[in-house]
């Protein structure tokens, strides 16, 4: 498929250069850095030896719901059933449980509404173990956060959705109405940079008069695991029955094979394309396609470790009041040119970079055909 031609041995910051001399992160670059990270890994780095160790489960008050920030959005407050499923070790399902949660729909136009689900606040223990297989040390060390309540996406954002607030008034930069390379409007928005994801955001906001903006990096995390401690929200391994990524084995041109499975699970199909959202199980909290499909882009700039991490959620940046106000920072924000990060895998990775710590960076002007995001919004009260 074109992709494959880069050798795998590559550094982290040969891979920068690499994305960076581009302009446009195509997916292989993206896969030759995730894939060899894995391969490369330095195991002498030593994280807090005390948190690395806790797999102390999320406590999460799923009586604290989180409302809507305006009365128009709160009327309309819906609660929505869910099934989740639970895997043993070699993929075998062991669990289906019925799920609850409460959520808003943003009328975006023409039909098109945008659902934010209420993310209840908790704490968790943000990161993994080094007992954790395919575990970098820049997903250490663990530490517990603390995450006040908020709404996020119930899907990766869609290309209907995309193409609705695309139509928008500008705020600072131009928008593609069709940027993706795989077509659908229910298949997620890709081919987005960071830059065009705030573009995104702060029409929404000013259409809304509300403060959408990209999920934090803890939020993300925490949104993802839903009160799991295990690799994946579905357990300790993945299927490609239940994300979209790839379930067959990658060899690069020097012969390394790299795995398609991860722990004892199964290999499976590789789909080589994105689908539609919501197409596989949620988690817990009645969220959709956090592992696979696409990466998704969080507010935060890239750091190595979790050296020093904030410990209350907020994206780690010099101010933290610039993300919540994003259309008052627009255009500082896009003269930023650090890395920033990215989330979740894709349709075109191996399992072990769909983790729910799993964390990569990647330029911001680069585009990518598994990059895309959701959205997120700071609850204006909660009951």
């Amino acid at each position: 498929d074109g992709r494959s031609g880069t050798s795998f041995v590559i550094t982290r910051r040969r891979w920068l250069q690499l994305a960076g001399w581009t302009g446009v992160g195509v997916t292989s670059t993206l896969v030759i850095k995730a894939i060899s990270d894995v391969a490369t890994s330095d195991s002498e780095a030593t994280p807090d030896t005390q948190n690395a160790e806790s797999t102390t489960s999320p406590q999460t008050d799923t009586e604290e719901v989180p409302q809507p920030p305006n009365e128009e959005s709160a009327n309309n407050l819906s609660a929505f059933e869910f099934e989740t499923v639970t895997v043993n070790d070699k993929g075998e399902e062991i669990e289906r449980k019925q799920g609850k949660a409460e959520f808003f729909a943003e009328a975006l136009g023409n039909g098109v509404q945008l659902e934010m689900v209420a993310i209840p606040a908790g704490q968790f223990m943000m990161g993994a173990p080094e007992s954790e297989e395919g575990s970098q040390d820049d997903e250490r060390p663990q530490h517990q956060v603390t995450v006040p309540s908020f709404f996020m996406g119930k899907t990766p954002i869609t290309q209907a959705q995309w193409r609705q607030v695309a139509s928008f008034p500008k705020v600072q930069r131009d928008l593609d109405p069709d940027p993706s390379h795989f077509k659908g409007d229910d298949r997620p928005v890709e081919k987005v940079s960071w830059y065009d994801a705030l573009e995104f955001c702060a029409r929404l906001s000013q259409q809304t008069g509300q403060n959408y903006r990209l999920p934090s990096e803890a939020e993300w995390e925490y949104a993802c695991r839903a009160g799991t401690t295990t690799p994946f929200y579905f357990g300790a391994t993945i299927t490609t029955d239940l994300a979209n990524y790839r379930g067959t084995d990658w060899t690069n041109d020097e012969g390394k094979t790299y795995p398609s499975f991860y722990g004892n699970g199964p290999r499976g199909e590789y789909r080589e394309e994105t689908t539609s959202v919501g197409t596989f199980p949620p988690n817990a909290f009645g969220l959709y396609d956090l592992h696979g499909n696409v990466w998704e882009w969080c507010a935060d700039p890239w750091h190595d470790n979790y050296n020093d991490a904030p410990q209350d959620g907020r994206v780690w940046d010099k101010n933290d009041n610039r993300y919540q106000n994003l259309s008052d920072h627009l255009a500082e924000f896009l003269k930023d040119e650090r890395n920033h990060i990215l989330r979740g895998g894709s349709w075109y990775l191996i399992p072990v970079n769909c983790r729910s710590a799993n964390r990569y960076d990647y330029v911001p002007g680069s585009l990518s055909d598994d990059v895309g995001f959701r959205v997120a919004l700071l609850a204006a009260r909660t009951l």
